[in-house]
């Protein structure tokens, strides 16, 4: 398998995870915040929804400002965040086909305006700075759906609330 293929299978394999999480999300609980310095449930979904969008946008140039670049997502609705899911992992699964081997070994910048916040191969900006930081705020939210009484959906293997 190439290493093209490789980025595509976790790709999809993260994305049906998050869809699984989106699922089980309501509308009347979007606004759950857990302390007064967390993200609300909707704004936690939304990024992590926004995440994919960092590889179409991001990946095909040298940089990526996170003030100026990024779509906003403005459907906050679960169905919205759904819809957005979708079509971010469509244009990511798109971009990951247009890149040759050598573009992932090429030095990515992901910056705030002026403030550069690091820079690395736009390999380790895919596994580390969108794939493992998706990963970890999914895990984040999974926590809000537990203390909501939600049942959390397994990703990796069947969750305490699945049988």
């Amino acid at each position: 398998m190439s290493n093209k293929q490789n980025l595509l299978v976790e790709l999809e394999r993260e994305t049906a995870s998050t869809k699984k999480m989106l699922a089980a999300l309501n509308d009347n609980v979007l606004d759950y915040k857990p302390h007064e310095k967390s993200m609300s449930m909707g704004s936690l979904a939304a990024h992590i929804v926004n995440l994919n969008n960092w590889i179409s946008v991001g990946l095909g140039k040298d940089s990526l400002d996170l003030i100026t670049d990024l779509p906003a997502i403005t459907d906050r609705s679960v169905e919205g965040l759904q819809n957005a899911l979708d079509d971010s992992f469509q244009k990511a699964v798109d971009q990951i086909y247009k890149m040759e081997d050598e573009d992932w070994t090429t030095e990515w910048t992901l910056k705030a305006g002026d403030r550069i916040i690091l820079k690395m191969p736009k390999i380790a900006i895919f596994r580390f700075m969108i794939q493992n930081h998706m990963i970890h705020h999914r895990g984040q939210l999974s926590v809000y759906l537990r203390m909501n009484d939600i049942p959390v959906p397994g990703m990796y293997g069947p969750s305490a609330d699945e049988k």
